[in-house]
């Protein structure tokens, strides 16, 4: 799952709370997904509203006298950031009716809020609402059917749909990884090595690196964003906000917030993609939008992912000749997940490869459903690899849903949790690999990257590096699929235990594991560099399990451990999956890795450290404190002949309360040495 960040991905506190992985907020024991309101509570509110109501908004809730409570514009009017179920109900008890606002009890609210949830296809529960801001924030008003129509969706610029900026070019993007002054996708190239062939910055020197700027994003949203840069310029992002700043003064060039069209779902950003002028991104309400890289102006939105069904966009897109190569998160929601293809200069649907095909067909031979409940998951919410010599795209593939209960479930569950490998032209399948079969610990497969190939990345063989939140990075023969290798990189407890209703205590834990950063490469020593979570928690699968659409579906409950949550950044031989070194830190690693031909491994802790470490040995060079935690892309590049590194820092996952959260809005703060 994207954690739900209180966001990428539990027996926590309401749905609100599982957002956070997937908006920065948490998930929840007792989440609306199995209990909205009874017939009694809907019974007693229509009474309540009929004569307390009605005179106004009509005994159908559609009167002109006064705004509708029922109908899609009504639905997507109070599921948006900052006007929630939650709000609905504070504006029913404090405001209504207006002649005599506060008259009703909060009992009397809550009815009348579930006879209006039930006017709009909410389903019915088998507890009642309760007066929880949190609780009834989580949950979605349904879209019943409709069905999205991404033709009537799409919105022009008001200056036209081509772009007035250049660059990079296709050819550019091509050459990534041998373009060190640049840093042009979200893990440096298409191959994911994040590896910069820049030297100035070495293990020299690393202690002398000192602040040249910072840009404050002005939003305590969380900072997951990976940068950007291209020829001196900067983009950034949050949730609706993107910014293209100066790379060596952080002075604004200019900005664009996304003004939310349709429900928002989790309200995770981590970047944009960019080629010829166009700057592209996805959005929690399920639209691919362009801007012009010279000036920041709106080219065309598109909305292409569902949010009523629970999709979302949190991953940098990729760019790949003419297509927008995305997926959509919430596995956790049940949708039915996708990789697709669009087109940069319009976001019109090239090709669509399904992740879930038999789930999203009730079942079948690698699924299973003994009790015909609902099926889904499969999503995507992290960045895309390539082989371009074979024009084969590489995406990982998230949990099944419901999550816990895999029983309900039976066989692999294809293609949940597995490495799948597109022809990039097509969409169709060339292989497979099940790496997490019938997961029942929402084990996201998160990470398809580094592609290494012999003679090229000082490797024998070609091979892919995968590894997610079951804490097991595996090397994989990209010839054969042979598994070379599997190597912990955090504490594995409890892992072949099936999830049952009487629980099982396990580690990883949901959050556990690797999330929305994966490995570096080190050429030179020939090691993946990994950061992880070190979490556990009790899972238990519920008696029934209920599916509201767009809602959390996860089967059950998780609790997690009271214990402390640390982290890792583990080196390992890419050949042979040994250890070389590993650096424990006392809060979990979610940051980006970044390795450098001047021998450095650049990475960051939810402390607020910003750290540089000798690549071969795994020593602490320097550490900078940045002032708020460090959970987002780490990126190198050169203006004008001088390195610079950059780094989010702000709260990045507010599901581990580390003492170290900040009240400053988040930054992107950049580092070089001194000038001579």
């Amino acid at each position: 799952m994207d954690t739900l960040v209180c966001n990428p991905k539990i027996g926590l506190a309401a749905g609100l709370l599982f957002s956070v992985f997937f908006s920065g907020i948490g998930y929840a024991a007792d989440a609306p997904a199995s209990s909205t309101f009874t017939e009694a509570q809907f019974e007693s509110g229509e009474a309540l509203y009929q004569q307390r109501c009605s005179l106004c908004h009509g005994v159908d809730l559609d009167s002109a006298a006064a705004p509708e409570l029922v109908g899609a514009t009504f639905r997507k009017s109070w599921s948006r950031l900052g006007a929630s179920v939650g709000e609905l109900f504070n504006l029913i008890v404090t405001s209504m009716p207006p002649s005599q606002p506060g008259s009703l009890s909060d009992a009397q609210g809550l009815d009348v809020l579930a006879f209006i949830l039930g006017s709009n296809n909410v389903l019915q529960g088998s507890e009642e609402l309760k007066d929880d801001y949190g609780y009834l924030s989580a949950i979605p008003l349904s879209r019943g059917d409709e069905v999205l129509d991404s033709a009537a969706t799409f919105i022009e610029g008001v200056y036209g749909i081509e772009p007035s900026g250049t660059g990079p070019s296709f050819d550019e993007l091509l050459a990534a990884a041998d373009n060190s002054q640049d840093w042009l996708y979200h893990n440096q190239n298409y191959q994911g090595t994040r590896y910069s062939e820049l030297v100035e910055i070495d293990t020299s020197n690393a202690n002398n690196l000192q602040q040249v700027c910072a840009y404050q994003l002005n939003t305590n949203a969380t900072m997951q964003n990976g940068p950007i840069v291209y020829q001196g310029t900067m983009y950034v992002t949050n949730a609706t906000h993107t910014a293209a700043i100066n790379a060596a003064t952080c002075q604004k060039i200019w900005t664009y917030d996304w003004e939310p069209k349709d429900r928002m779902v989790w309200g995770n950003n981590r970047g944009v993609a960019i080629r010829d002028g166009y700057v592209v991104r996805g959005t929690a309400d399920g639209y691919l939008l362009a801007l012009d890289s010279a000036n920041g102006n709106l080219l065309w939105a598109r909305q292409v992912a569902d949010p009523w069904l629970g999709e979302t966009f949190t991953m940098p897109p990729m760019i790949y000749e003419d297509m927008i190569l995305i997926g959509p998160a919430g596995s956790e929601n049940a949708i039915s997940g996708w990789v697709g293809a669009f087109s940069i200069h319009d976001g019109e649907e090239l090709w669509k490869f399904q992740t879930v095909p038999e789930a999203a067909a009730g079942g079948g031979e690698t699924w299973g459903n003994p009790e015909n409940i609902p099926l889904g998951g499969g999503a995507v919410w992290t960045p895309l690899s390539m082989d371009m010599e074979l024009g084969e795209l590489y995406a990982a593939v998230t949990n099944p849903a419901p999550d816990l209960p895999a029983y309900l479930r039976p066989g692999e569950n294809l293609y949940t949790n597995n490495i799948v490998a597109l022809d990039v032209h097509t969409g169709e399948l060339n292989w497979h690999k099940a790496l997490v079969p019938n997961d029942d610990h929402d084990w996201d497969l998160t990470q398809v990257s580094p592609v290494l190939k012999a003679g090229r990345n000082n490797v024998s063989r070609d091979f892919v590096a995968t590894v997610g939140k079951d804490g097991i990075l595996r090397g994989l023969d990209k010839q054969t699929h042979e598994i070379l290798y599997e190597t912990p990189v955090t504490t594995i407890l409890n892992a072949e235990v099936p999830v049952t209703q009487e629980g099982v205590f396990a580690c990883p834990g949901v959050y556990g594991g690797v999330l929305w950063s994966g490995p570096a490469y080190h050429p030179g020593e020939k090691l993946l560099i990994t950061p992880s979570i070190d979490y556990c928690a009790r899972f238990t699968a519920a008696e029934d399990v209920e599916y509201i659409p767009g809602q959390l579906f996860m089967g059950g409950s998780v609790l997690p451990d009271e214990g402390v949550q640390t982290g890792w950044l583990t080196a390992i031989d890419a050949e042979s999956g040994d250890v070389k070194w590993r650096y424990h830190s006392p809060t979990p690693m979610v940051s980006g890795v970044t390795t450098t031909a001047g021998g450095l491994v650049i990475s960051g802790e939810l402390t607020g450290n910003l750290l540089l470490m000798d690549a071969g040995s795994g020593d602490i060079l320097h550490s900078v404190n940045t002032g708020a935690p460090v959970g987002g892309g780490i990126v190198t590049y050169e203006v004008e002949g001088r390195q610079y590194i950059a780094t989010n820092s702000g709260n990045a996952m507010l599901t581990f309360r580390t003492g170290t959260e900040s009240q400053r809005t988040g930054s992107i703060i950049v580092y070089a040495l001194p000038k001579e």
